[in-house]
């Protein structure tokens, strides 16, 4: 019998032979892999770059005037310089891959220097007094630029770049509630371009700085609400138009139902917002907040409309235009039995539009019945149609008779022809109505003329 085969066993992990290579060897006596002899090389620290990016946004604290005292152009371009050297560090940090945070001492001093060139008393108004007659937009200039812009725009394009770069926590550590409110005041900056970028600025911190976000909310609230009330009348209210940008935003991320919270803020701070003189300059911004909480919500409608109707101006022309616009976007987005709720005081008020004597608020009255949704919601009930169309009835055949613009005349026979299209028999019996008011009002007016006759001829008997 031969003698058995076994094969080899593969050697264990337990068994294994510790290698006695040489470079084994060193490894024991060198854990960190250098060979004997050699010296360990410090890893490179970001320290002395730190510093010296501290230094340089130290030294762009000095805030110029750009008036010509005591300050030399070199002295301003070597601030901006650095400024730009400043912003070339932040970005290329945030735009490294993988991107490589700010140190803390870096931010800190960052924001201290913005601090120090953006937070400033404002100079005083460049627009001139409001007359007392109402607005002259032809006696103010078309912006009040900042001198100091070349250096304020750069230290906003590193605020931006920061915020950008830096994520939420970080922001969180150094970003307080005294600087957003330093840069919520700045928002009454007279240069549109400062306005511009501290609205894109201030809204990307309210975006990452969530935990922030109801008091920057109540914050904006009441800046606009000093514009709604205690602002004086003389004063424009720069910066309306950028907060309520903002906030446009902000409301189209709104849940729905909407929070009572939300609601309170469109009853108390935006619908006082039509009253000021000074609506037109930040209106197309206003109706489309309105607008995105009807959309949500649209039983809030009732109390949009009540709302400006309520501050319908009287000699106001170019707000009565706009207001009419946002009314018709109301409109718009309603269904008919909302329609029917609101039907008689808002065509009541069109109606009267259509009668003025300014000839813009006649014509973009009149144009409403254009609105194809209008114009469907006003036909489809019979009993809405008969409610609405007397007023208009009155309104265009007034305006046929004697209105003094002759393209009001022709605008105003378009619509008449077309209510006399969709209603015939009710336009003929508005009109008939109509006719006889007026033979009674005359009959009255005659009555009274010769009583009026009698007395004087009493008067110069006796």
């Amino acid at each position: 019998m031969g003698a058995e085969v076994v094969a080899p066993r593969p050697p264990s992990s337990a068994g294994k032979r510790r290698s006695t290579t040489l470079r084994f060897l060193f490894e024991l006596e060198k854990p960190d892999g250098l060979l004997p002899g050699t010296a360990k090389l410090p890893p490179p620290s970001p320290e002395p770059e730190a510093d010296s990016l501290i230094d340089k946004i130290a030294s762009c604290h000095r805030v110029f005037a750009f008036a010509g005292t005591g300050e030399s152009e070199e002295e301003r371009d070597a601030k901006r310089e650095r400024l730009v050297e400043v912003l070339g560090a932040v970005r290329s940090a945030g735009g490294s891959k993988p991107q490589r945070p700010l140190d803390h001492r870096v931010m800190v001093a960052l924001l201290k220097m913005v601090a120090a060139n953006l937070f400033r008393a404002m100079p005083p108004s460049a627009y001139p007094p409001l007359p007392p007659d109402g607005v002259d937009d032809d006696a103010a200039p078309a912006a009040a630029l900042a001198p100091a812009w070349p250096h304020l725009q750069v230290v906003y394009d590193i605020l931006l770049s920061v915020v950008t770069s830096a994520d939420a926590k970080t922001l969180r550590n150094h970003v307080d509630r005294a600087f957003l409110s330093g840069l919520l005041a700045l928002f009454c900056s007279e240069d549109p371009r400062e306005r511009d970028r501290l609205k894109t600025a201030y809204h990307q911190l309210y975006a990452k700085l969530t935990c922030e976000r109801a008091s920057m909310r109540r914050a904006m609230a009441a800046a606009l609400l000093r514009f709604a009330y205690e602002a004086p009348a003389g004063e424009r209210p720069c910066g309306a138009a950028e907060l309520l940008e903002i906030c446009g935003s902000i409301i189209n991320g709104f849940a729905v139902p909407l929070k009572e919270e939300h609601r309170a803020f469109l009853a108390r701070v935006l619908m006082p917002l039509h009253r000021t003189r000074w609506a037109h300059t930040y209106h197309r911004q206003l109706a489309y907040c309105v607008l995105q909480f009807v959309r949500k919500e649209p039983g809030l409608a009732g109390g949009v409309v009540t709302g400006i109707l309520r501050h319908w101006p009287v000699t106001n022309c170019q707000k009565e235009v706009l207001l009419i616009e946002e009314l018709e976007e109301i409109l718009e987005v309603l269904e008919p039995k909302q329609f029917e709720k609101l039907a008689v005081p808002v065509c009541a008020r069109i109606a009267r539009c259509v009668s003025s004597c300014s000839s813009q608020v006649a014509e973009r009255a009149l144009y409403v019945w254009n609105n194809e949704r209008f114009l469907e919601l006003a036909t489809s009930s019979p009993g809405v149609t008969e409610k609405i169309l007397p007023a208009f009835v009155a309104s265009v055949e007034g305006n046929l008779e004697r209105h003094w613009s002759k393209c009001v005349q022709q605008v105003t026979a378009s619509v008449k022809a077309l209510l006399e299209q969709v209603a015939p028999d009710l336009y003929a019996r508005c009109a008939k109505d109509l006719a006889a008011r007026r033979d009674e009002a005359d009959a009255a007016a005659a009555v009274r003329d010769a009583r009026w006759r009698k007395l004087e001829a009493a008067a110069t008997a006796k």
